[in-house]
């Protein structure tokens, strides 16, 4: 059955998954796991699509776990010696690390602002959270025009055939889920618009056909 929870997390270990959702749990939050599924928030000119395990919670739980996540991250890092592969980051591509917290696990995260620290570069909460701001605003734009696909789309559905309106049902309704698990529409205004005309023509043009269908056959 499919997961009403946003996603939280996605791994492409299957043991770090387990590790997360153990410690969700041991924590009394609600946490699902699902082995790569991407129907929803996949995009027609989007990435190439990876074997992913989601975490999926309540939206309300993702401040309280990504502070679980934190204390962990901080408990781990007291442990860690410098011959961990982060040390040998530059300092731009530790402030990416800041910037994409969602594409790097907490450790990581935390780890990166220790090195940053210990080179004296001065990380606190409010550059923290500038960075998230910027990284929310770049992930929440739309994807670019889909125009290959809106022009694909009418054309399947003046064909009659069921992926026209398909095409058109994921153009007008498809949504991404932000790492703080917002849900936003994948695609722009415009293109939404032609999916919802798309997906309603083509459910026509295919009704239109089947009742033709039938009276010719009586």
């Amino acid at each position: 059955m499919e997961s009403n929870y946003p996603i939280f997390r996605k791994y492409q270990k299957l043991e770090y998954a387990l590790e997360t959702k153990k410690l969700l749990e041991d924590h009394k939050i609600l946490c699902e796991m699902a082995d790569n599924a991407p129907i929803v928030d996949v995009t027609f000119a989007g990435n190439t699509i990876q074997n992913l395990i989601e975490i999926r919670i309540p939206q309300e739980d993702f401040e309280k776990a990504e502070k679980l996540l934190e204390n962990e991250a901080n408990r781990l890092i007291e442990q860690v010696d410098k011959n961990h592969y982060l040390y040998q980051f530059s300092e731009g591509e530790l402030y990416e690390i800041l910037l994409k917290k969602d594409e790097w696990s907490a450790f990581d995260y935390q780890l990166a602002q220790k090195i940053l620290k210990e080179k004296g570069k001065t990380i606190d909460e409010h550059l923290l959270a500038q960075l998230n701001k910027q990284r929310m605003e770049d992930l929440a734009k739309p994807e670019s025009s889909q125009k290959p696909w809106v022009i694909a789309g009418y054309f399947l559905a003046f064909l009659g055939g069921a992926f026209g309106i398909i095409t058109g049902y994921f153009l007008w309704t498809s949504k991404k889920t932000l790492p703080n698990g917002t849900r936003i529409f994948s695609y722009q205004e415009n293109d939404r618009k032609h999916g919802k005309i798309i997906f309603f023509l083509g459910l026509v043009i295919l009704i239109t056909s089947l009742i033709v269908r039938w009276i010719q056959f009586f």
